[in-house]
């Protein structure tokens, strides 16, 4: 089969331009109550399962394709939509076969980091609504061309930061905005937990059944190592973003939006290295980062080799207030006053199938703003992980321009995007 580049596949889509405006104006119809969206899922090996069963049990919604890498994962996965729904999907190795076909409506997005920006861009700019699963990028450049795709065609893209849509974080969200704390001006999101030691296996030939030149996509060239593609990539500097934007993401994201904080922070500061683990990570395994806004201050503590809980906590936020604080885990806040007490108090699940028909409905209503987490929000709490990462390596506290989306030093900037390997470049978006 003759390998058809990505370029090749976006100068035919700019070609077709009255193509696409029959897509968007597809899009922007009035739907009916029967019509099913078609959703073609991408990276479906792990997390990807669990958000697509998440979507195929919306009944006004069809998973249509299923587009991953791997033969075997494929072939699964499509038995396994088959016996729940009925209808076998169509199966995909290269998602740039989608992006022409009109029958698709959404994409869903949960392949590893490097991934995640690439697709959402190339899936607007092919007039396609996105579902993609945190980090929103694999740098800040790439989120900063995402949102910019995303409203290129109007297209509605939410990121999968699902506790956004959970009842009880909005119940504490509008309990601090209530003045129940008073001024609020300090916050802290955590993880702490022991994870394992990375350890990759000798490079070796691909295997047959994986298309390692597409898992490779925009990282830089290197020969396939087994234990990378097969999740040691999240640990790496060229295709994740460390626990930072791996579990970091969900706590800074809800302790941000209790806290009122909309864009990004005005300077950034990290100490830690790492410490506890001697084998082949490259990310950090102990992080302290200060997130400095006018008047606030939002720190994220990360410890990866120590059980010992926060408030009882692996992972979670406390907001504090003038007249009191608010604890925040995964699945519940409360609220204590002054003298300690708790004052008031909630609870929910953690919001997945939630944040999936707060997206499907925006993807009918064509109401971007009724998204819980809107791409241009996702960007903000991705960045501030690359941020906190960028911040580690260069060892320098940062200042942030929100404008330019860029910091004030030079070796910081060399961080913000990275050069796209040939085929997979990322693209201009005016």
């Amino acid at each position: 089969m003759s390998r058809i580049t990505r370029r090749g596949f976006l100068q035919h889509t700019a070609a077709l331009g009255t193509g696409l405006g029959l897509t968007a104006t597809m899009r922007g119809r009035a739907w009916a109550a029967n019509d099913k969206l078609s959703i073609a899922c991408i990276g479906v090996r792990g997390r990807g399962n669990s958000v697509m069963h998440s979507f195929a049990a919306e009944p006004d919604c069809e998973i249509t394709h299923i587009c991953d890498v791997r033969e075997t994962v494929r072939r699964q996965r499509g038995a396994e939509m088959k016996e729940k729904t009925g209808r076998m999907p169509k199966l995909v190795t290269d998602y740039r076969t989608l992006l022409h076909d009109n029958s698709v409506d959404a994409f869903m997005v949960a392949t590893p980091d490097h991934w995640h920006a690439l697709l959402t861009i190339d899936g607007c700019l092919a007039g396609k609504d996105v579902y993609v699963e945190k980090p929103a990028s694999h740098n800040i450049l790439e989120g900063k061309t995402a949102v910019a795709a995303a409203r290129k065609n109007n297209c509605v893209v939410q990121m999968g930061t699902q506790i956004r849509s959970a009842p009880f974080l909005q119940e504490a969200a509008d309990y601090v905005k209530s003045g129940a704390l008073g001024k609020v001006m300090y916050g802290k999101a955590w993880e702490t937990d022991r994870n394992a030691a990375v350890h990759l296996s000798p490079d070796s030939d691909p295997p047959s059944g994986i298309d390692y030149e597409i898992w490779q996509g925009p990282s830089p060239e290197r020969r396939y190592n087994k234990s990378i593609v097969g999740g040691a990539w999240r640990w790496l500097f060229d295709y994740g973003t460390g626990d930072l934007g791996n579990d970091g993401v969900h706590r800074i994201d809800y302790c941000r939006y209790v806290m009122g904080l909309e864009g990004m922070p005005e300077a950034i500061s990290c100490s830690g290295g790492k410490y506890f683990f001697e084998d082949d990570q490259q990310w950090p395994d102990t992080m302290l980062i200060n997130y400095e806004y006018p008047g606030k201050v939002l720190q994220y503590e990360m410890r990866l080799w120590s059980r010992s809980k926060l408030f009882d906590a692996t992972e979670g936020a406390v907001v504090y207030g003038e007249n009191g604080w608010l604890l925040l885990t995964n699945t519940s806040w409360k609220a204590y006053d002054a003298d300690g007490k708790i004052a008031q108090q909630g609870s929910s699940d953690v919001g997945q199938q939630a944040h999936i028909r707060n997206f499907l409905d925006a993807v009918r209503s064509r109401n971007r703003e009724s998204l819980n987490q809107e791409i241009a929000s996702g960007h903000v709490s991705t960045s501030m992980c690359h941020a906190g990462n960028i911040s580690w390596r260069t060892g320098k506290k940062l200042r942030f321009d929100p404008q330019t989306e860029t910091f004030d030093d030079q070796e910081a900037n060399q961080y913000v995007g990275r050069e796209h390997r040939k085929g997979f470049e990322l693209p201009t978006i005016t």
